[in-house]
């Protein structure tokens, strides 16, 4: 339990820095929210949470774009059925493809860009009721660290935003950074991020 926690949102952490770090107008409207909520704070702390929004649509976007685990728990069927035309026989392991379900253009406008503003009008949300957004799969059986696991990236994402400025390292480009992703059980960024931070001053 403990290291299903730890990895799958540290996996996020990192495809949020890297998401921001190419897009920075993205980058801009995130640091303005979070520091304009937690304004002459040491760190943003958990009650600054609910003053942000776009964090939060931030978050959605980049689970979208790369859940950390892209083929969800196995499930199995308990009776004989027909999908899409397909016979699925009671017994049959059945695995989700939420990566593909993210990205699948049936539901999402431009589903390879990254575009936060996307979730900010929009009501879909993790709880396992839209199906076309499923990062912490469905039913009885959803994350039972779903809660747990969104406040706390919410916090380190906010408090990496609001207390440093990031850089790409030396003469490197942002349109040179590579988000290639690795398969597995995990999905991890293929190459690691390097940034450079430089700390904030609220002078």
């Amino acid at each position: 339990m403990f290291a299903a926690g730890i990895d799958t949102s540290y996996i996020v952490l990192e495809w949020s820095m890297a998401e921001l770090i190419r897009n920075p107008k993205v980058m801009k409207k995130l640091q303005s929210e979070v520091r304009g909520a937690a304004t002459s704070k040491d760190r943003v702390r958990d009650d600054d949470l609910s003053k942000m929004s776009y964090i939060k649509a931030v978050i959605k976007e980049v689970m979208r774009l790369h859940p950390p685990i892209p083929l969800l728990l196995p499930r199995e069927s308990t009776e004989n059925c027909q999908l899409a035309g397909y016979r699925v026989p009671k017994g049959t392991r059945v695995l989700v493809n939420a990566w593909a379900i993210g990205r699948d253009p049936n539901f999402w406008e431009e589903p390879d860009e990254f575009k936060p503003e996307r979730f900010e009008s929009s009501n879909v949300d993790y709880k396992g009721s839209d199906f076309q957004f499923i990062p912490f799969g469905a039913g009885r059986r959803i994350c039972p660290g779903m809660s747990f696991a969104v406040q706390n990236m919410e916090l380190a994402l906010a408090n990496l935003v609001y207390r440093f400025d990031w850089e790409m390292p030396g003469n490197t480009s942002r349109d040179e950074l590579d988000m290639t992703d690795t398969p597995g059980l995990t999905s991890h960024k293929k190459e690691r991020l390097d940034l450079v931070a430089q700390l904030f001053s609220q002078q």
